[in-house]
């Protein structure tokens, strides 16, 4: 199960030490958006991954792929290759935010996304002042749909 907010976030409100922080690279695109199947290069990892409908909460079933299928399947995706940085920055609680710079086409898009262990944490989360609007309930900033 996944449970998550995410954030819009304004490019002069980004941490100036954000290279000090670990960081993945990471292109994506999508085999079908309902329901979500994914392909994911994350740095030399590859990955399938299956998500539910849903905004906050939903499912999520990641299956480890070789290079070599991820390379197959990549040509059989539909709309737009993602590419992005994801920097990995520590928060209060045992939190982590995944802050997503995404380039090429997205560029200057940037994204904060907050995973918890339960919806009443997420539900409760306070978020940084440097974060911007909250996206969570808006489908429109779900990867899926920005790969159209």
């Amino acid at each position: 199960m996944e449970i998550e907010r995410k954030y819009l976030i304004n490019s002069r409100n980004v941490p100036g030490n954000l290279h000090d922080y670990p960081c993945r690279n990471i292109e994506q695109g999508y085999l079908c958006r309902e329901p979500v199947i994914r392909i994911r290069r994350d740095n030399e990892e590859y990955v399938l991954t299956y998500k539910s409908k849903g905004l906050m909460v939903r499912e999520e079933y990641n299956l480890p792929l070789t290079k070599e299928a991820y390379e197959h399947l990549k040509p059989k995706t539909d709309g737009k290759f993602i590419s992005k940085i994801r920097y990995m920055l520590p928060l209060e609680g045992n939190l982590t935010i995944e802050l997503d710079v995404f380039l090429e086409d997205l560029a200057p898009l940037i994204l904060a996304e907050v995973e918890f262990s339960d919806e009443e944490s997420a539900n409760a989360f306070v978020p940084p002042a440097w974060f911007g609007e909250d996206v969570t309930f808006s489908s429109h900033y779900h990867n899926s749909t920005l790969s159209v």
